[in-house]
């Protein structure tokens, strides 16, 4: 039997899983990080914290492994997108890395929209300028952090550096390239019209590989660090969203995915690069070879959760805080949660927009704000599917991976508030699934990852929308909406106090 091994690099920690040649998840480990916030509004992370944990995760998965190391044949990785690596010429980091979930960059977006031009940004990279993205977070440091900037021979994105460190070749690839705002997403290459325009020079830019490509093999010193043999196979990989919807079988047009990590995000399949959604949806490169994917994007899914149990659950596990929904009831009461921590991406693209319980009656229990923060994470990405259909697409089948797929309770709001059929899946291990196929096609099990999705990803049940209780979500839904529009204004004048 032969094994590859997929790695996530999240935001809160490395995800590493070893995948036999029947999909068969044989080990898994994880390991936590930290988040660096020196200011409101700033997200940081040190780029050698992400190696160590790598390391000291495959090296584990290793040495619990019952057999040989020349059996595991591969390995690629998945990512969280958009983080910005900057290296001097001798490969050495030059910061931390400022992530995805940074929000300091408005100016730089006002910038680039100012030199490009909002509609040319769109053509090229088919996406608007938001703090999220890869290129502000280059000018914020250009214009902030000079003399480093000028250090800076290369910038690369999160996987994209950890690979580096376990290969020493220097790579992107281009589903996670497409959310840097440089990448030309039509034709695969970097854009040398926006590079110009906003001064940043070309060889910032990583050499671009496809996803499913071979770099080679890890160094002797890693393979002897880890246990891994020296021949194992290093595959480029994905972006996190993308490498979510291979491991979930989002390969054909039709196909909908809903994924509840840190962030939350739905997506479909497309196979038209012309596809155009004016910017309120985004559009980027799949991991599949010629395929494409468009998005939305909740800033603060799982997060939200993981924040209110911190805060106010204090040590009640995860799963004893969701059975709470069951003593509240839909519509939690008459209490509504916008899960706008750290600001929002679809179809609001708002830095400065905050959080927000609307209803807060003494009757409430915590059953009542465990249920609102779950319905209004869940409302949010129903903001998505509603963008989605209002382009024509038809969203009646939806499979659900991550942290909101572990409860039947979550499966079913999201059933009733999509008004959509809600699959789970038989073996869910998200993106780093994504990624032990892009290095199971690689290995030459499956011919394409269409092949490999037939025999790796089943079903295992559905849940379906209860009419009831989706008419009370429908009109609750238009009442979530409103909120955004009333908290504007509260919101950028409670701004200068977040300090």
């Amino acid at each position: 039997m032969e094994y590859v091994i997929g790695v996530d690099l999240g935001t809160s920690a490395v995800k590493i899983i070893l995948v036999n040649q029947r999909g068969e998840l044989c080990g898994e480990v994880s390991k936590p990080f930290s988040i660096i916030q020196p200011h409101s509004g700033y997200s940081e992370q040190d780029p050698a914290e992400w190696a160590v944990k790598t390391k000291e995760a495959i090296k584990e998965l290793v040495m619990h492994f019952p057999g040989e190391a020349s059996q595991i044949k591969g390995i690629s990785f998945s990512g969280q997108m958009h983080g910005l690596v900057l290296l001097n010429g001798n490969g050495e980091v030059l910061r931390n890395a400022i992530l995805w979930n940074d929000t300091r960059t408005t100016e730089q977006c006002r910038l680039i929209n100012e030199k490009v031009g909002k509609e040319r940004l769109l053509d090229i990279a088919k996406n608007p300028a938001l703090e999220g993205f890869t290129l502000p977070k280059l000018l914020w440091v250009k214009e902030h952090e000079k003399k480093l900037f000028e250090k800076a021979a290369v910038f690369l994105l999160p996987k994209d550096y950890v690979r580096y460190t376990m290969t020493g070749r220097l790579h992107s690839e281009y589903s996670d390239a497409a959310g840097t705002l440089l990448l030309d997403v039509k034709h695969q290459t970097w854009s040398g019209e926006i590079c110009s325009k906003l001064g940043i020079p070309e060889s910032l830019c990583p050499d671009l590989i496809e996803p499913g490509a071979c770099v080679g093999g890890v160094s002797p010193e890693f393979a002897a660090e880890t246990g891994l043999a020296p021949e194992v196979k290093v595959f480029a990989g994905g972006a996190d969203n993308a490498c979510g919807a291979v491991g979930a079988g989002i390969l054909r047009e039709g196909m909908a995915l809903c994924s509840i990590g840190t962030s939350g995000v739905v997506l479909t399949y497309e196979s038209n690069r012309d596809q155009a959604f004016d910017g309120n949806i985004h559009f980027l490169n799949h991991a599949a070879p010629n395929a494409f994917y468009s998005m939305g994007v909740t800033l603060s899914a799982g997060r939200s959760f993981s924040w209110f149990k911190d805060v106010f659950a204090g040590q009640t596990s995860f799963d004893e805080l969701i059975s709470d929904i069951d003593h509240s009831r839909p519509g939690a009461r008459g209490l509504l949660f916008t899960p706008y921590l750290s600001g929002e991406r679809t179809p609001h693209a708002d830095a400065d927009i905050r959080a927000s319980f609307i209803g807060i009656d003494s009757a409430h229990t915590r059953a009542d704000f465990v249920r609102a923060v779950i319905e209004g994470i869940t409302f949010s990405l129903h903001e998505s599917i509603e963008q989605f259909r209002a382009a024509g697409k038809d969203i009646s089948r939806v499979i659900s991976i991550g942290g909101g797929a572990k409860s039947d309770q979550w499966l079913q709001i999201q059933a009733d508030i999509f008004n959509a059929d809600i699959i789970r899946l038989t073996s869910e291990q998200g993106p780093a699934y994504g990624a032990a196929m892009i290095a199971a096609v690689g290995c030459g099990w499956f011919p394409s990852l269409e092949a490999c999705a037939d025999r790796f990803v089943l079903i295992k049940e559905t849940f379906s929308p209860r009419r009831e209780y989706s008419r009370q979500y429908k009109a609750l839904f238009h009442i979530y909406r409103d909120v955004y529009r009333h908290t504007k204004a509260l919101n950028e004048r409670l701004a200068s106090f977040r300090e």
